[in-house]
């Protein structure tokens, strides 16, 4: 006889993991193959399957290196009313303005989007197949990230606003059950002129949701009876306490496809990302490589049980 054992809603972000959550996370890293230029989707295709699996490693890393949970997200808000007014672009500027320490303890997703250009492009560069696989399943992770409004608040989890768990509704729940429904053709993949800028474009158009995502499901949560905004699903045998399909529904329609134009917007911009590094890189011929001495990319493994992320986690 099978058991099935329960869990409450706190415990449903731990198994999700943080960001999008694995599976909507490596759906956007797949469906950014199909936008690229023949010139490089055969090399993305060739190796889809490890793009697709490995867009899921810098949330791995959360659980066995400090420096990786900022990498994750902003809080703009940290910076003042108009944020975007205050912070420089550059990081050296930002160093300068603020020290490296106030910006590591606010987030530093743009900046990190752009260092991990720079290191795909060096990779594409040298024809180094690991460095070209690692680097571009990363950077899918962040830019992805960039695309969720709360990755640029200090509100990220609602916890200021008795909101606590809507970080994984909106950016794994909802995923997990409408994506299926979505449109990821979303064309092909265009040169981006200036990366750094760039991110921090993607992060002021999540930033302007940010009221929207909290406003929205708090405006539901008055309308609905917690008997009727709960419910449970069966995960790998054990029974969560989550957010239940009607309101789950009734918060996806309320957003009005925000979420759907969010990962199309992350598929497209991972896509253009991949090919600008590839076209700086001096549009190198990536056929035949293979790994350097054999060596073969590691997998990280997942978390074990009751393993927690080391800095912020977005469900606490």
């Amino acid at each position: 006889m099978n058991r099935i054992y329960l869990l409450p809603l706190c415990l449903i972000s731990t198994l999700l993991l943080s960001s999008w959550g694995f599976h909507a996370h490596k759906l956007i890293n797949q469906m950014a193959v199909f936008t690229l230029p023949t010139a490089l989707a055969g090399f993305y295709k060739h190796h889809v399957d490890y793009i697709t699996e490995h867009a899921i490693d810098a949330d791995k890393r959360c659980y066995v290196d400090t420096a990786e949970s900022p990498r994750h997200f902003i809080d703009a808000d940290k910076y003042g009313r108009q944020p975007f007014d205050t912070i420089p672009i550059h990081w050296t500027a930002a160093v300068d303005k603020f020290t490296e320490r106030k910006l590591l303890a606010a987030g530093v997703l743009p900046w990190q989007i752009n260092r991990s250009y720079r290191s795909l492009v060096n990779a594409l560069a040298a024809k180094d197949l690991r460095r070209i696989l690692r680097h571009s399943a990363d950077i899918g992770h962040y830019l992805a990230d960039a695309h969720v409004p709360l990755h640029t608040t200090s509100n990220y989890n609602g916890q200021q606003t008795n909101q606590v768990g809507i970080h994984a509704f909106w950016e794994s729940r909802l995923p997990e059950l409408f994506a299926g429904s979505y449109d990821f053709l979303v064309g092909r993949a265009r040169y981006v002129e200036t990366p750094v800028e760039e991110a921090w474009r993607i992060v002021r158009e999540s930033y302007a949701l940010v009221d929207s995502v909290l406003g929205i499901e708090g405006k539901l949560n008055n309308a609905y009876p917690t008997d009727r905004k709960y419910g449970y699903s069966e995960r790998n045998r054990i029974l969560i306490r989550t957010y239940s399909d009607a309101y789950s529904s009734a918060y996806h329609e309320a957003l009005q496809g925000m979420v759907e134009r969010r990962m199309r917007g992350a598929v497209l911009s991972i896509g253009s990302f991949w090919y600008s590094a590839w076209v700086d890189a001096g549009q190198p011929d990536l056929q035949n490589l293979t790994f350097k001495n054999g060596n073969i990319p590691d997998t990280l493994s997942m978390p074990t049980e009751g393993q927690e992320i080391l800095g912020r986690s977005e469900w606490h």
